[in-house]
């Protein structure tokens, strides 16, 4: 694996597969966010701590960090995966007046305890970070109303309410928080005039009615025969992220996709050379996904452990106080798709206690299918999501 990018894919993946186990019609969440928050937890973690963080990011199978474990040089280390991400936090947060992406990072520490001053400055340095005291000893839902109201302002107020009421106590010793904020609009706007009701079939015996929106336009497109599925990607403005739809050619066909679905398959599929432009009629329905994850289960299936473990964290890195743990990973993303184009925002916080022809192809939505965001120059998933049941 060669960077960054593709190790998210396959993170974005690995969750994919955990989420999808909860029995959620719906799924939509920022494997970007959640990896900007997790990176930076890794970053005061040592040992097999660190490892176990390092390998469910498949952060060990960059190229450049080839000497594996937790045994090499921490200076190493981070000259590789975490120099990366500054790079790649850069790039995605350059400017533009075609959309607005906003991704923010910032660790709250409890203000009696002294934190590392190299963990502070890597902090800012590698996740461009702000560092901030809360008193969780002292006023810790004052400090969480700080905290949510934060994330509110970075996400253009969409997602409320991050850390739910009695989330921290006087254990609380540092949360580490991600926020992201997307909108943009089609490079080709769906015609509000086109929009008609249609149904949108749940699985083969039973549909509802959506707003379906329409439009024919040359976009990227491929059919898998093999795997009786499409995918269509439809940029934004500026060309610079798109969203890419996984459409399968059955009704209840979405869950063999599913089944079948890897880091590998995806990155080939929707690869350049495997796109072609093409005439497509495309129709898709407006919706809304709004979703809230408690992530200690899925990270720990996929080889977190050491973390939320009280006998076996080391999260020496941070501060010389010993006994810290992860108490919790929250995650809540919010996505709205609309004729103009998509809003969509994800927040992640983490918090750490003592404890063809011209004949138009079809690529009509009308059943369950997935989709993703990505930023196209470093093809990084951004968003990933499901749409089973269409709410607006």
């Amino acid at each position: 694996m060669s960077s960054l990018s593709e190790a998210n894919i396959h993170f974005a993946i690995d969750l994919f597969q955990q989420i999808r186990q909860s029995k959620k019609e719906n799924i939509f969440y920022s494997p970007f966010s959640m990896t900007s928050a997790l990176a930076m937890t890794s970053l005061g973690a040592q040992g097999q701590t660190a490892s176990e963080i390092e390998k469910v990011l498949h952060f060990n199978e960059i190229t450049e960090n080839t000497n594996g474990g937790g045994s090499r040089d921490p200076v190493e280390k981070l000259e590789n995966v975490h120099h990366q991400f500054q790079n790649l936090l850069t790039e995605i947060k350059k400017p533009s007046d075609a959309y607005e992406l906003k991704v923010a990072n910032r660790l709250y520490g409890e203000k009696s305890i002294v934190f590392l001053q190299e963990y502070i400055d890597n902090v800012k340095k590698f996740y461009l970070a702000s560092v901030e005291s809360a008193d969780f000893v002292h006023a810790a839902e004052e400090s969480r109303n700080m905290i949510n109201s934060w994330v509110e302002s970075q996400t253009n107020e969409k997602v409320k309410d991050l850390f739910p009421k009695d989330s921290f106590s006087t254990d609380t010793i540092l949360v580490l928080v991600n926020a992201m904020y997307f909108k943009g609009q089609w490079l080709q706007e769906f015609k509000k005039e086109n929009t008609v009701e249609e149904k949108f079939w749940l699985n083969k015996d039973t549909s509802k009615s959506v707003q379906m929106m329409k439009q024919t336009n040359l976009f990227n497109f491929t059919s898998l025969e093999d795997m009786h599925v499409r995918i269509l990607e439809i940029p934004y403005k500026g060309k610079e992220l798109s969203m890419v739809v996984l459409l399968p050619d059955e009704v209840d066909g979405l869950q063999k996709v599913e089944d079948q679905l890897t880091a590998e398959k995806l990155i080939e599929w929707t690869s350049p050379q495997n796109m072609r432009e093409g005439l497509v009629d495309l129709h898709l329905p407006r919706f809304r996904v709004e979703e809230s994850y408690d992530l200690n289960d899925p990270l720990k299936a996929l080889g977190m452990v050491a973390a939320f473990s009280d006998r076996d964290a080391d999260f020496s890195g941070m501060t010389e106080i010993r006994g810290l743990v992860v108490s919790k990973v929250v995650h809540k993303s919010v996505v709205e798709v609309n004729e103009e184009g998509t809003e969509a925002t994800g927040a992640t916080g983490i918090e750490i206690i003592t404890r063809s022809g011209r004949i138009p192809d079809t690529f009509h939505c009308d059943h369950p299918f997935l989709f993703f965001i990505k930023h196209n120059k470093t093809n990084t998933i951004l968003f990933y999501g499901r749409v089973s049941s269409p709410e607006m």
